[in-house]
């Protein structure tokens, strides 16, 4: 388990060190004087001098940061050096001085803030737009290893909606409403949040293309259920007490291999599967330990409420061509992105709450689970895994950085566009406060979202 946390929190540290390098390299491309590039937080282990700049690692290999020469950095030396309490009549004239001192020790036209607007701007993009690229990076790897998933209709149920819109087993989805559809993951998102409105489905059938309307229906219906909750991946992360599953002696961390002697490959799979038992006992094969384990179950009948299709769909991925991995790879950068988008939309719309989000520690908890529940797959698997994280992580990463609040690199994006069209940089008195709002706030979600991760472990 400690080794899985180790790997989690490097797989972190990979993602931060990309979006610090991001704006370190363009920062020297535009001749910024870059101080300190710093990897990892805590006492320094190791650091040396490469022309003008100091490389440093530290004992926490977790984070990092990029430190340019800039009126911030000039300020914080010369907090270092003054009291800041002191009582003489003569603080602000010290003050100044020190600063005049320090100033001189460098070349100001090399400081960050003394860079033409637009350079600055490609600076503060470059964090964000190196964390796109290490997420298209990351799909190109899971992609041209396994294949990606298309939205292909694996059952349609009888007597259900989309049975009566004309679909049936093997029609592939290429549209909602306007929006084109390229994985199997981007149908269940949108069933899952947007399943309860009348939506136009277009899909694709002996290579041709056809329209209809799905009416999802609000149903309230008994189906047969375990107790578990199953991952993507056919882990069990879950099990709740006093349910079938648990008396058949589920664990979390269980791989489910097989249902009943056939493979599964999908959550969606074997929940159909448990669906469709109609109550008879049902057997399980599960890897645990890196062991098959056989398991027998009869799931509960159960009633439930909600909006329902009749379409499932498995995701079961299918390999391309290198130049159709790179291809699929921009368009899965452009589906994570659009997640992110989307689920904040539903944050400020309340279909999501802020007990969604989730930080460090909850991220670190996640990526240990995935990686205990794919090594019964190997260790190549554990691999494809922890890249397949990254990359959606370091898009979560790009995307919420470029959010136009104080403090984080959209904020200071949206200060340095009404610089470029003002034609001058705004008070540093005002942009001080907002930053310092700013900053509460994140400070604030912080500590909140650490705190629930927290309460979650236990």
């Amino acid at each position: 388990m400690i080794l899985n946390v180790i790997l989690a929190i490097l797989v972190l540290s990979l993602i931060i060190i990309i979006h610090e390098f991001g704006h370190f390299i363009i920062a020297k491309a535009n001749g910024v004087h870059v101080l300190e590039f710093a990897v990892g937080m805590g006492p320094k282990i190791l650091s040396f001098n490469i022309g003008e700049t100091k490389y440093s690692f530290s004992l926490l290999l977790f984070g990092g940061y990029c430190m340019m020469l800039g009126d911030e950095y000039v300020d914080m030396l010369v907090s270092d050096s003054i009291d800041a309490d002191s009582d003489d009549d003569d603080y602000e004239d010290k003050k100044e001085a020190l600063k005049a001192e320090f100033t001189k020790k460098y070349d100001e036209s090399r400081s960050y803030d003394n860079k033409q607007v637009w350079a600055r701007i490609a600076i503060t993009l470059a964090g964000p737009v190196f964390n796109f690229f290490l997420a298209f990076v990351c799909a190109v790897i899971i992609i041209g290893n396994i294949g990606f998933d298309p939205a292909v209709i694996d059952n349609v149920a009888d007597n259900s909606v989309a049975s009566a819109a004309g679909l049936v087993a093997g029609d592939k989805i290429v549209k909602i409403d306007n929006k084109n559809i390229h994985f199997a993951r981007e149908y269940s998102f949108f069933e899952s949040y947007h399943g309860d409105k009348s939506y136009v489905l277009t899909y694709k059938r002996d290579g041709k293309e056809y329209k209809t309307t799905i009416n999802p229906e609000y149903v309230e219906n008994s189906k047969y259920v375990l107790g578990i909750v199953i991952t993507q991946n056919c882990g069990v992360n879950d099990v709740s007490k006093d349910s079938a599953a648990s008396a058949a002696g589920f664990l979390k961390g269980d791989v489910i291999e097989k249902v009943n002697d056939k493979n599964v490959t999908s959550n969606t799979e074997i929940t159909d599967l448990i669906t469709a038992s109609q109550g008879q006992e049902m057997t399980f094969v599960v890897i645990r330990d890196g062991k098959e384990i056989t398991l027998t179950a009869t799931p509960n009948l159960v009633t439930s409420k909600g909006y329902t299709t009749g379409i499932s769909v498995y995701g079961q991925r299918v390999k391309v061509s290198p130049l159709a991995s790179i291809k699929y790879s921009f368009m899965e950068v452009g589906y994570d992105i659009g997640t992110v988008l989307d689920s904040l939309g539903m944050l400020f719309t309340g279909k999501l709450s802020v007990n969604n989000l989730s930080g460090p520690v909850g991220t670190v908890s996640a990526m240990s689970e995935i990686v205990e529940e794919s090594k019964a797959d190997g260790a190549f698997y554990v691999f494809l895994n922890l890249v397949n994280l990254c990359g959606l992580i370091s898009a979560n990463l790009g995307v919420m950085n470029l959010l136009p609040i104080p403090g984080l690199d959209g904020g200071k994006l949206i200060l340095l566009l009404i610089e470029a069209v003002r034609g001058k940089p705004i008070d540093k008195k005002y942009t001080g406060v907002v930053t310092i709002i700013g900053v509460v706030f994140l400070v604030a979600l912080m500590a909140y979202v650490l705190f629930h991760d927290i309460y979650s472990l236990f």
